[in-house]
């Protein structure tokens, strides 16, 4: 799919959709589903959960179709059911699994940041851990202007919109995620090497 395309919600596709066609809400879900999935997989950090939360999303979507008014693109309204669901997930865990090298967020990272260089995925693996680590350490709020701005890619009124904001807000929050991750980044390379490598023994 082309840049951008997915955007493109087709306002036709949406009107019919509304009026209960089933057809035309699968092909809108075709579009949004693998970017959906993959929001709830960045806060959550659990395929299983992730996958259940993307089924609810687009069951409770398709019944609330009758009642979605178009005031805002339907992909950002979908955007807004995976996100509380998501934090409804994490709010009910008895506890929350931490960033390792098994995290699933890390292998789709090095997939296609290591560009098939298994040396590259190595020296990538142990950042991105420690970046995971820090924004399962930012609060809900900073989390999900993190995951759709940075990780997303929508821009920060479309950002807004999904967290019922502002631009400037969204800028804001931006900028002081950025900051802790930032400080989170460099507490890692002040620590000690063996820190850094995984125990012989």
């Amino acid at each position: 799919m082309p840049k951008d395309q997915w955007r493109d919600t087709g306002s036709k596709l949406v009107d019919e959709a509304r009026k209960g066609n089933r057809a035309a809400f699968n092909s809108l879900i075709r579009r949004y589903r693998t970017r959906i999935f993959s929001t709830a997989l960045q806060i959550l950090g659990d395929e299983s959960e992730a996958d259940d939360v993307t089924q609810e999303a687009l069951l409770r979507a398709w019944r609330a179709m009758e009642q979605f008014e178009g005031r805002s693109d339907f992909f950002t309204w979908l955007y807004r059911i995976v996100l509380n669901l998501s934090f409804n997930a994490l709010r009910s865990r008895k506890a929350r699994p931490k960033a390792d090298l098994e995290d699933p967020r890390l292998q789709y990272a090095l997939t296609v940041d290591s560009e098939g260089d298994p040396r590259r995925a190595a020296e990538l693996a142990q950042i991105y851990v420690r970046l995971l680590h820090a924004l399962d350490g930012l609060s809900p709020t900073l989390r999900a202007t993190v995951v759709l701005v940075a990780l997303q890619g929508l821009s920060q009124a479309e950002a807004a919109i999904v967290l019922r904001s502002t631009p400037g807000t969204v800028a804001w929050r931006m900028h002081e995620a950025r900051g802790k991750l930032r400080v989170a980044l460099e507490a890692y390379e002040r620590a000690p090497e063996t820190r850094r490598k995984p125990s012989s023994s």
